[in-house]
């Protein structure tokens, strides 16, 4: 079907021919994969002759002659099966039934490996992750216009910045608890229908203080989309593949990509005169233009998400909501989807896992949730991540880093467009010259996310040394941006800092989760998240007070704070590169 029913729940029998059994599955990098290939490493000399002879059949092909792919086996038992799970939880602190369910539904996913569903959920979560960078970077390049229309002056209008941050840090908590309480498909759908619907409502702004209160709002939205996306995607993906975390932070740099190339054509062309006495609505309607159009790219994205594409309720919070069958039904949906099979049914969950009884009568209410999730912060939460010194200082310095790179970010970025359109150089800067140069910069940060999926893995680089480079160069560029004000001095740095920022940015977000361990993961990214929106929504307020005295002094700021950031690297003290994640 076109159009698919987005609230239809599954029953195992919508998938038929989906089921093979575990002694005939193939699993993917198991520890009994592991001990039988160490086994088989040193054959004996009759073995040799049989596999000259073509006998060793099982070895190389499985069972029944099917090929079998390099670090896999076939013929899993139950006990053999629970030895994984034994080993994969041994590193929790809570050995709950829940938590052995959620381990047998991740070597359910991961022995079925990487498909069609995973690559459109890919492709739907970077959508969210687009509309992210999208208002961020579109709320920016309004900001001249505001302050022709409506009066108010270049420095004070930098507050518009402001009141989109206190809507992003608002969202990014209140959708991280909605989905535990209403399951992650809807807040999956919602936040981008909100933040389509409020964008539209905010390019009919009537003054300055109602643009600001509806981008709060469309902030709204799209705070939620990079906890619930990036949670939501974590949750379908097989653990072999979730370096690809990394690289939706691409989708965030075609976000600014965008938002660019829609100001370029619409702003120059659709406002105010540079030499105009008075603008009004009516002369300026470039920016409304540009807010319209961001809207309704954002509520299509939403009506894709929920109309073209039907996402599975995610099955680890089916089973904690007591709905196991449904769970089972969602991994065999997957497998249809894939054109593949899964072992996985509820007698196996119940021999390896437990009683299902037991989670329904654990199940929590919505004041429990919310309670819990407002736990994360507490003391008791966050002692883990203290258990020893080397991890304590681990993470000491990624708060550090989070918070520092929060504001050095927007400090530049954020007001990049008036960089740009107020240079210094003796003849003013066009507004058409201003918005090209944005567009290009932002052309230019695209490749970062890329290089940086490809340098995580490169035994010489690894994380940190990716990290630390990208830091670096990010901070040195932001310093070299204000040595000149040439336009095309400035695109040149500004060009190089937005490649490297997206290394910076893009390894950051993927090392912090690799680097905690997963009983106290939640709680130590949610922290650093916090800090960075919290960094962010002090910014503008930073750039008021000090660009009011010295143009510059935010850029300076911003240079300061994320070199700051790449000194705190060199004393990270794990390396997650080739690491498990624990």
């Amino acid at each position: 079907m076109f159009i698919i029913n987005p609230f239809k729940n599954h029953d195992i029998s919508d998938f038929p021919d989906t089921h093979v059994n575990l002694a005939d599955a193939e699993h993917r990098n198991s520890i009994v994969s592991a001990r039988r290939q160490s086994l088989t490493q040193a054959p004996s000399e009759k073995d040799k002759n049989d596999s000259s002879s073509g006998k060793d059949s099982d070895a190389h092909s499985g069972h029944g002659g099917a090929s079998i792919r390099a670090g896999s086996t076939r013929g899993l038992t139950l006990a053999e099966l629970r030895d994984e799970i034994d080993h994969d939880i041994s590193a929790n602190d809570t050995q709950s039934i829940y938590d052995r369910k959620s381990k047998i539904i991740n070597r359910a996913i991961a022995d079925m490996g990487m498909g069609r569903y995973q690559w459109q959920l890919f492709v739907l979560c970077g959508f969210g992750w687009m509309a992210d960078n999208l208002w961020l970077q579109g709320v920016a390049l309004t900001l001249p216009s505001l302050s022709s229309e409506f009066g108010v002056s270049e420095t004070e209008v930098r507050y518009t910045t402001l009141s989109l941050f206190l809507g992003l840090c608002i969202g990014a908590s209140f959708w991280g608890v909605a989905s535990d309480v209403v399951g992650r498909r809807l807040a999956f759908n919602f936040t981008l229908m909100f933040a389509g619907i409020f964008g539209l409502a905010a390019g009919g702004g009537p003054n300055w203080i109602g643009v600001c209160a509806l981008y709060a709002c469309l902030g709204l939205g799209v705070g939620g989309n990079l906890p619930v996306d990036g949670a939501l995607f974590l949750e379908f993906l097989p653990g072999a593949n979730n370096n690809l975390l990394t690289l939706l932070s691409a989708f965030w740099s075609f976000g600014q990509l965008i938002a660019s190339l829609l100001a370029w054509a619409l702003i120059p062309n659709f406002s105010c005169p540079a030499d105009a006495a008075t603008c009004t609505k009516d002369q300026n309607w470039g920016w409304r233009y540009l807010v319209l159009t961001l809207g309704a790219i954002t509520f299509t994205m939403f009506l894709c998400r929920f109309l073209l594409f039907h996402l599975f309720e995610s099955p680890k919070y089916l089973l904690s909501q007591g709905r196991q069958r449904e769970a089972v039904a969602v991994v065999h949906g997957i497998a249809y989807h894939n054109k593949t099979k899964t072992w996985l049914s509820e007698d196996i969950l119940d021999q390896v896992g437990g009683k299902s009884e037991e989670i329904v009568s654990t199940k929590m209410g919505t004041i429990d949730i919310v309670k819990n999730n407002l736990g994360k912060f507490s003391g008791e939460r966050m002692a883990p991540l203290f258990k020893n010194k080397k991890m304590g200082f681990t993470m000491v310095l990624l708060w550090f880093q989070w918070t520092t790179i929060g504001m050095g970010y927007p400090l530049f970025n954020a007001f990049l467009p008036q960089y740009l359109a107020n240079s210094g150089s003796a003849q003013p800067t066009s507004t058409s010259i201003t918005y090209r140069n944005y567009a290009i910069t932002s052309v230019c940060g695209c490749p970062g996310s890329i290089l940086a999926y490809f340098l995580v893995n490169v035994p010489f680089c690894g994380r940190k040394k990716t990290m630390i480079v990208g830091t670096a160069l990010t901070g040195v560029f932001v310093f070299l941006f204000t040595l000149s004000g040439d336009p095309d001095f400035q695109l040149a740095f500004s060009c190089l800092e937005a490649c490297f920022q997206q290394i910076m940015y893009g390894v950051l977000y993927a090392y912090t989760p690799e680097v905690i361990p997963a009983p106290n993961r939640g709680t130590g990214t949610g922290i650093s998240s916090f800090l960075n929106r919290l960094a962010g929504l002090c910014a503008p307020i930073v750039a008021v007070n000090a660009g009011s005295s010295n143009p510059k002094a935010p850029i300076y700021a911003s240079g300061g704070l994320i070199l700051a950031a790449f000194v705190s690297m060199f004393f990270l003290p794990i390396e997650t590169q080739g690491a498990s994640v624990l």
